[in-house]
């Protein structure tokens, strides 16, 4: 693994570990679902989620830098990531078929430029398709890049 590459890994370790205790710190203080943009990447999008996914990244960095393989840590990256965003797809999927309204559209950054609840709420929905779709992809060529599909 190369230097840069050790180095990303304990910068994204103390991230996790700075998620995790804001996380814990704002779930403390009943804020579980106060929206946290700055751990989106790990992907934990209200404080209650930092709390889990903090740990989370933080225990499997350590794991990853101790074995010191790159394409492992991207691995993880992207099965995560597109487990993750399919779960944010049916989220906003139910949303948007709800009688319950627990994002109004008019707070969503979407509804900016379609001024629109239900439309809001199926940008989201496709939105996260995408980024699942991505990953998937990319979970694949790291996934085959880790088992040494690759030599130079």
């Amino acid at each position: 693994m190369q230097v840069w590459q050790q180095n990303f890994l304990l910068f994204f370790i103390g991230y996790s570990l700075l998620c995790f205790i804001l996380g814990f710190y704002n779930s403390r203080k009943k804020n579980y679902l106060g929206v946290c943009h700055l751990f989106y990447p790990l992907g934990a999008y209200v404080w209650a989620d930092a709390v889990i996914f903090g740990l989370f990244w933080a225990m499997i960095t350590v794991v990853v830098y101790y074995l010191k393989n790159w394409y492992l840590f991207l691995t993880f990256y992207f099965v995560f990531q597109t487990i993750r965003t399919f779960g944010e797809s049916i989220y906003w999927f139910n949303q948007q078929f709800s009688t319950v309204n627990r994002n109004p559209g008019k707070r969503q950054w979407p509804h900016f430029f379609f001024r629109d609840e239900y439309t809001t709420w199926f940008v989201y929905q496709i939105m996260w398709q995408c980024v699942c779709a991505v990953c998937t992809i990319f979970a694949i060529y790291f996934s085959y890049m880790w088992l040494g599909g690759y030599s130079r």
